[in-house]
Parts: structure tokens; sequence; C-alpha cells
């Protein structure tokens, strides 16, 4: 193979001509592309090449996907293995997970921002992967150094999930009072439910039970029990046999059993289905698990932490969740806030999560402007940390390297709230916006059109064509409407003229 280039290298499958050419131009400026329209040319590239992650299309003519996905696992298994489709068939994915092994399972019509981000994640994947070999050998070269070492990783990472320094905050958060009960439930062996919406951090509490518990040093796992149909689920958590069902070309190790000993985080717990709650209840009683396919249950000891954006309670009273197993689940309760409900944490999260991104993606900013930081704070962030954490990593993507991050990066959706509509709603925001308008219903109009176009030119760096065109205008339209409305001199960053926009 040829050595390393300066971007990471990735190789798209892809028998569609114009799919690879779409690909390679939003790819290109990050990443080191490769093309292959037929897997024998993979085959060629992959022994030619350095290629740290393969995104192969699932339906093509020569053979599927996840088949050629299970030769690139057997012959180059350090490559990140990630496939690409129109069609999300359970199959398709239950075969790719188990026979191919893949990362990720990626459907069409893709983001492109989001598919960037995703290959970042697995770029970061394959160089995890590879100092862990390095350290494999140096622990193998100095047998009697290892078990130093091990106990050293172990030490860090208990610290990382500390109730004080793992889960950032600023003093006096809403956070403060989530943590102190965290604190107080991790030492004893109890089960815990989680209850927040989408991204409040459930699964970083979770972690933080687990090494602020007796069994820190044991297995911590995650399942995510809301993206799987029944059956996938209860192999992924009891385990099967070869032949069990359609797929199943080797015997598989539960989750359950992987952690006995420590514990088992089972987000989304309110998306199960009724058949299966029967099933889960039976293995919390019993505290054994029998695999698919198997005669014999097999004991284990775990601590069960289970997470849900749903009032499992209401659900409860609903008939749609078994009270038995709530009861099972809910040794204690612990709410997650929203991150609406934490505007103080904002700043510090933003600048953490800076940090993490830069050190992931390899790329340096000062911070982020006044302005920016402004907007961030307006916006109501319904998808929480998780949300905040994906726009700074885009702004960071769209960034310059060296310059603060400005509005000019925040996406559409965060920057169409002016600062001054913070904690009041959309609604309220909307209707302030109209409020702010005087004159006749012409003069409004056009007030309002000269906050769209300013808006827009920020969002796009002051770059006119590219206004232009998003907004169906020509070059000399736009240019009429600038001068129309004060605009053509304007600092990107400037503040708005009052009466005009």
């Amino acid at each position: 193979m040829t050595g390393t280039a300066s971007l990471p290298t990735i190789l798209i499958v892809d028998d569609e001509i114009r799919s690879l050419e779409s690909l390679r131009r939003i790819l290109d400026d990050e990443f080191e592309i490769l093309t292959a329209s037929s897997t024998r040319e993979a085959q060629q590239l992959l022994a030619d090449h350095w290629v740290q992650v393969i995104l192969c299309d699932q339906r093509m003519p020569e053979r599927s996907g996840v088949e050629f996905l299970t030769e690139v696992k057997e012959r180059w298994p350090d490559v990140i293995r990630m496939i690409i489709s129109g069609y999300a068939d359970a199959h398709d994915i239950i075969d790719g997970i188990n026979q191919a092994g893949i990362f990720q399972y990626i459907t069409k019509p893709w983001h492109p921002e989001h598919l960037v981000l995703t290959l970042h994640s697995a770029c970061r994947l394959f160089r995890l992967q590879r100092e862990n070999e390095l350290l494999a050998v140096e622990l193998r070269m100095a047998p009697g150094a290892a078990g130093k070492v091990v106990d050293k990783r172990k030490a860090e990472v208990r610290r990382a999930y500390d109730f004080n320094d793992g889960i950032i905050r600023s003093p006096g958060s809403p956070m403060d009072d989530v943590c102190k009960a965290l604190a107080q439930v991790a030492p004893f062996d109890v089960p815990v439910l989680l209850i927040g919406g989408s991204g409040t951090g459930k699964e970083l509490a979770a972690r933080a039970l687990h090494y602020g518990s007796l069994r820190w040093d044991k297995p911590f796992v995650v399942e995510n029990c809301g993206a799987m149909p029944d059956e996938l689920l209860e192999s992924e958590l009891f385990g099967h046999k070869k032949g069990a069902f359609t797929g199943a070309i080797e015997d598989h190790v539960g989750l359950f059993e992987r952690a006995d000993g420590g514990t088992v985080f089972l987000d989304e717990i309110g998306e199960v289905s009724p058949a299966f709650q029967v099933k889960l209840l039976r293995v919390l009683q019993e505290g054994e698990i029998r695999p698919l396919g198997h005669g014999r249950t097999r004991k284990v000891d775990v601590r069960v932490i289970a997470a849900t954006n749903r009032d499992l309670e209401v659900e409860m009273r609903a008939g749609r969740f078994r009270a038995d197993l709530f009861y099972r689940l809910a040794g204690m309760i612990v709410r997650l806030p929203d991150l609406k409900d934490r505007a103080c944490d904002l700043p510090i999260l933003v600048d953490t999560l800076l940090d993490r991104a830069m050190a992931s993606m390899g790329k340096n900013v000062p911070g982020v402007t006044d302005e920016a930081m402004a907007r961030l704070a307006a916006y109501d962030w319904p998808g929480n940390v998780r949300e905040l954490q994906n726009e700074i990593q885009r702004m960071l993507v769209r960034g310059t390297e060296g310059r603060r991050l400005g509005v000019e990066v925040l996406s559409p959706h965060v920057l169409g709230r002016s600062p001054v509509d913070a904690g009041e709603g959309a609604e309220a925001g909307f209707a302030e916006d109209l409020e702010g308008l005087t004159g006749d219903l012409k003069e409004r109009v056009s007030a309002m059109e000269a906050r769209i176009i300013r808006e827009t030119l920020i969002r796009h760096r002051w770059n006119k064509s590219q206004t232009a065109r998003e907004l169906g205008l020509s070059r000399v339209g736009l240019r009429a409407k600038l001068e129309r409305y004060g605009l053509e001199n304007v600092h990107p960053l400037a503040p708005a003229r009052r009466g005009a926009v």
C-alpha cells in the first residue's frame, strides 16, 4: 500500500457515476476521495491505497454492498465500513450488522453536513483503532506494566464521568440537583429510570451512575431500544445461536451476558413493544437470559439503568406500558432538564463542545463571536445538548481556520431568530418581528424583504452571487434592492438600521 495522504482517505463505491460525482463534490474539501464504479475496481484501490473509510452503495448489479463489505471485513478489517442506500430494508440492516460489521447505515436522501460529520466520526474511530493496536503491542512487549497502564486508563475514564467534573455546568445550574440525585443513588445497586427529552444527556448521566458505583471497573454497555424490531433487539440483548433466524450465521453473545457484573443502559425504553416488555420483565425478575435458539438459560448479574423521553406513568395508565415492568425499572427516577431551561450553562457548553470538536477534527479557531453567541442563546434548542453539539460541529466545518466563528456559519434555523426574541418562544418572536414594522402594507413588506436579504447575505458571508441564487434574483436585481434598502455598504456584522431591517 502507498503512504498516507494529508487528509483521511475515503473510498466511495457506487455503480451510478452521477452519484459518485455528487459525493465527490460534497466531500472533496474535507477528505482525500477515491471512487469506484464496481467492486472489482474497489478491491484494486483498497490494495493500492491506505483507505480509512469505505462508503458503499447497497444495491449494485454485481453483488450487494453487504456482500462486498463482508469480504472487505475479512481482507481489510481495519477499514471502517459504511452502507449508503435509498432502501431502508430491515434484513439489509441486520445483515450489515451481523455479516459486514458496518459502522453506519445511511439512507438517501442524505444531508451533506450530516454526512461530513458522520465520516469525520468514522475517521476518528479508525485512528482510535490504530492507537489501541499500538497500545496492545506495547503491552505485550512489557507485560509487567500492563496492569498499571490498564488501571491508570480506568481511573482516567472514571474521573471523566465524575459528577462534579464530568457533567459540564455553571454554578447554580439546574443540573446541580440532578448530579446530587445521581451521586446519592450511584453506590446502591438499584435500578434507575432517567427521564428527559432527546439530547438532554441521559447516556452521560447513566455513565456517571456506572462509574460512581461499585461496578465501575466492570463493563458498561448501551442499547437503543427504539431503533430495532423485536427479533433484532432480543438478539442484541440476549444473544442467539447460529441458525436461530435468517442471517444468524454464527453464535452471538448478547449485551446482558457481555455486561455480566457491570451495567446495562437501555435507552428509549418507552418505545419497546408490549410483547418485548414481557420478555424483558422476565429477565429482570429472574436474573437470567435465554439466547434465541438456545434451550438453556444463563444467569447474569447486571444493574439496569433505563431512559426515556416519554412519561411512563402516563403510558402505564393508558395501558401502553406494563406497570410491573415500570416498577422494576423505576427504583429511583431522575429527571433531566431541557437545554432551554439551562440558559446559564450555554456559554460553558459552547466552549467545551468547541474544544472537543477542534480536537477531533484537527481544526482550530479562537472561539465564537459575541453576536454568534447571542444567536445561540436566543434559540430554543428542541434537540437539546445533542443539537447544540451538532451545530457547533457544523459551524467548525464551515468556519475558517484561525478565525472566530460568526453568525455567517450558523444554520439558517438558528440564525432565524433575533437575540431580542430569546425566551419568548417561536410564536412570540415572530409576533415581535411583525410589531416592529411600521407604515402601510407596502412599507412593511419592503422592510421585511430588507431583513430577509440582510440575513441571507450574512449566512453567505456577504457573497452576493450565492445570495441572489438562494433568493431567486439576478445579480442586477439583488444590486438594485441593496441600493434601495441602503445595504450595499453595510458590514455583514453591523447592526440592522432601524426602520429598514
